[in-house]
């Protein structure tokens, strides 16, 4: 359900960031208010929060699995080892045919550093996930207080003469000119990664010490325990947000980015936490079916996830229509709701009748290295149910 329910917040980040040059940013010289509030909001609530809830997920699947290779009786390590490479054969054909900022060759790479930390106890992997928090922003915010002091902000006739040849080759017809304005884009995407990579290492570190703590389990149905976290998560998390939309968009001018970021990177997992939890308090107390559509989205969340990106793609760039910095926030928005509602149906009727999402199928094979399942009657293979 955890899954089912990021998949939308990281469908609006990404959608802004396909959508054109100024989406993400408020909007160009010439948006209108509404865009401009779209723009504000989503670096408020969205930016930042979501990816934070699927690392951590990803560090808790990450001892469901090794427990399931022990209950099979097979080596973790060379699961792992595939499991990471097909994640990164994925990201990369992902990267380049779709969006430059995928997340999932990140993630292939630091899932190897993870391995090699798992035999850390709860509160030492706590430790280290709360270092490299704190490294990362005392980075971000000394970087961002110097280019406050020494930088002029950004001119907005000289950044549109410079992002002119993005929005040139995003709309250019044919399917070749997308892939190459991807490759093109790649290093900066690459070096985006690369820094926010200690920030997903945490988060990956935090699920790690959550799951060897059963905190899932144990918590997920404790309502007085969820309602005192979001009590006490959500005003940080809401202050950072509103901090971090005004140094990214208004009403500080572009030099104060950094600074935003820094505080993005301190308060975001609070605003994270109190998401996940009052998400399970609503979800107790409104009918099944409404948990069931988000289930079954988590359970193929990497095909929702790929598919997001190509719709997207089709949307805004040469691969269909084209669209790229042609459409303001608020329509995005209201696309973003229609695709993910449209993939809640679907996906729940896909998963009646498989076991897996089709890109799920395919990296399970890998995983186990060999031929599984796929349908509902399917066998279970090496009782990795976990994965």
């Amino acid at each position: 359900m955890l899954r089912g329910f990021a998949l939308f917040g990281i469908l609006v980040v990404n959608s802004s960031l396909m959508a054109g040059p100024y989406t993400a940013l408020g909007g160009g010289p010439e948006a209108s208010i509404a865009d401009r509030a779209a723009a504000w909001a989503t670096t408020a609530l969205f930016t930042g929060k979501f990816y934070l809830l699927f690392s951590f997920l990803f560090g808790y699947s990450f001892v469901l699995q090794e427990r399931a290779a022990r209950q099979a009786g097979v080596a973790f390590a060379p699961r792992h080892l595939r499991r990471a490479t097909g994640l990164f054969v994925i990201g990369a054909a992902h990267a380049v045919l779709l969006y430059p900022g995928d997340i999932l060759t990140t993630y292939a790479v630091l899932a190897l550093v993870l391995y090699g930390l798992r035999g850390l106890s709860p509160p030492a992997a706590l430790r280290v996930a709360a270092g490299l928090v704190l490294a990362l922003a005392a980075l971000l915010l000394g970087y961002g207080l110097l280019t406050v002091a020494f930088a002029e902000p950004v001119d907005p006739a000289r950044y549109a003469r410079l992002v002119a040849g993005t929005v040139d080759a995003y709309r250019a017809d044919g399917f070749l000119s997308v892939p190459k304005a991807h490759l093109k884009d790649l290093p900066s995407a690459l070096g985006a990664d690369l820094l926010y990579a200690p920030d997903m290492l945490a988060a990956f570190l935090a699920g790690l010490a959550a799951a060897k703590c059963g905190l899932v389990e144990r918590r997920g149905r404790d309502r007085r325990w969820l309602r005192r976290t979001v009590a006490r998560c959500l005003p940080v998390g809401l202050t950072g947000g509103v901090l971090t939309a005004c140094c990214a968009a208004w009403p500080m001018d572009s030099r104060w980015f950094l600074v935003g970021q820094a505080v993005s990177v301190l308060t975001a997992p609070a605003l994270t936490a109190s998401y996940a939890c009052g998400l399970l308090l609503l979800l107790d107390s409104v009918r099944p079916a409404a948990a069931g559509l988000l289930a079954a989205a988590g359970r193929m969340a990497l095909t929702h996830y790929l598919t997001q990106s190509l719709v997207l793609a089709v949307v805004f760039t040469g691969y269909g229509c084209g669209l790229y910095d042609q459409v303001g926030g608020v329509a995005v928005l209201a696309g973003d709701v229609l695709l993910y509602a449209a993939q809640l149906v679907c996906g729940a009727r896909l998963m009646r009748l498989m076991r897996y999402g089709p890109v799920e199928s395919l990296l399970r094979a890998v995983t186990l290295g060999r031929r599984t399942g796929g349908s509902p009657t399917g066998t279970w293979v090496s009782g990795s149910r976990a994965g």
